[in-house]
């Protein structure tokens, strides 16, 4: 599969999104998964543009991108409003 890559992070990132809904108490699976969707394009700019480590025909930058969403997620749940 050419695309097995991407669709790995995309379905990763959604999964890391659910869990993290479904741990916090289901307060809404849109905010969690736009937060994990962004982080993860911001984890594949930094492997890919930035840093340089990878290309996308490696799969490392699968691993930053699942990673910079799973710290967004974490972050998010942190410095939400608790009203």
């Amino acid at each position: 599969m050419q695309y097995a890559d991407i669709a790995i992070a995309v379905l990763g990132a959604f999964a890391l999104a659910w869990l993290a809904d479904l741990v916090t108490g289901r307060r809404g699976l849109f905010a969690t998964s736009l937060v994990s969707g962004v982080a993860a394009v911001v984890g594949w700019f930094l492997a890919i543009r930035v840093f340089a480590i990878g290309t996308m025909d490696e799969w490392g930058w699968v691993v930053w991108a699942l990673t910079a969403s799973a710290l967004a997620l974490g972050g998010f749940f942190l410095f939400r409003s608790k009203r």
